[in-house]
């Protein structure tokens, strides 16, 4: 028998204004799903998906009703779009872990299974390995030797998805049987996670923190610490009861009791599950710092479930999709990175590449930080600014912030030298006054007027 002990944390981040991501914890089912599809599309797109996930599940709690469920899941997606179309494009990666009977024997397995670009990892108390696969441009670049794991964690393409639940009538899921050891620890999370936390951050977390809810809310914490640019969303599960770790069992003499210390006695035994009240914590090996280990997205014990029948019907389906795939993708990356916009971080102007709140699942990143502080631009630009101020190539948008910095200049010399009022006390009523001796020409921004916000959620 297995016993599992889970914690969740999610936070809608620092930059969005609306969380689209979704946690699931149940008995036996727990999944991360991140939204996307702008305004309101992501969120649903999330919440569907949970929804649909675990009411499948509930009628087959096994390794094919997992696989069966996350099918369900696509397809309550893909109709909900289709009914409505405020919600067309939506779609959401998924995440899901699910604790079922081992059909080979005793025990239990741990049934995961991705699509997009949330992850699960396994953490022993000493290594965290990333079981799944990012489902990404930029690892299909590693897949095929063009770039290295390292290049693909800083790609500036690395978040367009090239899988994704409800965005086709079907999506193939990759799924992984895994046994679980007694003092290990999984976690799932979203990327806004892993954009802003590194791995060996993460592994120092998850071998400090005693209880999951703890590590949870640890690692969230420190996603918005460290820029908190998107959604963040993470669930930390504990296998208190389990087989014995692999590499490392358990000491006969010692286990962690309920109290978190070490207490004499035996370990648990399948079969005969500890009294209420003296619960067993994770394994000693958490407590300890970890470290991280490079693996293949494959581990011996791990299986992806994959299609056994490949016919020339099949071929040919997968050779013309993968023709209109590219071509939607080749013309929405063309519009996204032909994009700049001007904004602020943690109050410094920033160029940003791609489109303010960002296009479909095409997220903005910050391509130049300026060093301009707001306070060296006058105060009626800062909500403008705040929105996000598009331009129409990287140059433009570095003279819209060098022209900025030069209006609040001449303003306020013009203002010291004829007595009137400094720009601050503006505000956002309007311009300063046009008494300023330096004439400014409005930036164009991409649309052709003066440069003006226009903003796109992204899950």
């Amino acid at each position: 028998m297995t016993v599992l002990r889970s914690g969740s944390a999610s936070d809608v981040g620092r930059v969005r204004t609306l969380n689209e991501d979704r946690a699931l914890e149940s008995l036996s089912l727990y999944a991360v799903a991140d939204g996307m599809g702008g305004h309101a599309g992501g969120e649903v797109a999330a919440r569907t998906a949970i929804d649909a996930l675990q009411d499948s599940f509930a009628h087959h709690p096994t390794a094919d009703g997992l696989r069966a469920a996350v099918e369900r899941a696509n397809e309550a997606v893909w109709e909900r779009s289709l009914s409505d179309p405020d919600l067309r494009g939506m779609g959401t990666t998924l995440i899901a872990a699910a604790l079922v009977a081992n059909p080979a024997g005793a025990g239990d397995l741990l049934v995961v299974s991705n699509v997009g670009d949330s992850r699960a990892y396994r953490f022993n108390g000493t290594e965290l390995v990333q079981l799944t696969t990012d489902h990404s441009v930029a690892e299909e670049l590693v897949a095929r030797g063009e770039i290295t794991s390292a290049e693909a964690e800083i790609h500036p393409h690395r978040h367009i998805l090239t899988r994704a639940l409800g965005v086709s009538p079907e999506v193939q899921a990759d799924t992984w049987e895994i046994v679980p050891a007694q003092g290990e620890r999984f976690l799932l999370c979203s990327d806004g996670l892993t954009n802003e936390v590194s791995t060996e951050q993460i592994a120092r977390v998850l071998g400090s923190a005693s209880d999951p809810q703890e590590a949870a809310d640890t690692l969230v914490r420190m996603a918005n610490e460290h820029g908190g640019s998107d959604n963040v969303t993470v669930v930390v599960l504990d296998v208190l009861v389990g087989d014995a770790p692999q590499g490392a069992p358990l000491s006969p003499d010692v286990f962690v009791a309920a109290t978190g210390q070490p207490q004499p006695g035996n370990p648990p035994q399948p079969g005969n599950p500890p009294q209420p009240g003296n619960q067993p914590q994770p394994y000693t090996g958490l407590q300890a710092a970890g470290s991280v280990a490079a693996v293949d997205a494959v581990h011996t014990g791990h299986h992806a479930h994959m299609p056994s029948r490949f016919t020339l019907r099949v071929a040919l389906f997968v050779v013309v999709l993968g023709g209109l795939t590219a071509g939607a993708w080749a013309v929405t990356r063309w519009y996204v990175d032909d994009s700049y916009y001007v904004g602020l971080r943690q109050g410094q102007l920033v160029i940003f590449e791609g489109r303010p709140g960002g296009f479909m699942w095409f997220k903005p990143r910050p391509v130049l930080r300026t060093g301009v502080d707001t306070s060296e631009v006058l105060a009626y630009r800062i909500p403008a600014l705040d929105q996000g101020v598009q331009e129409p190539s990287l140059a433009a948008a570095r003279q819209y912030v060098h022209n900025l910095r030069a209006e609040a200049i001449a303003t306020r010399g013009s203002s010291t030298s004829t007595g009137s009022p400094s720009s601050s006390s503006y505000g956002p009523a309007g311009p300063p006054s046009t008494t300023s001796t330096t004439s400014l020409s409005p930036t164009k921004s991409s649309s052709g007027t003066s440069s003006a916000a226009n903003t796109a959620g992204a899950g």
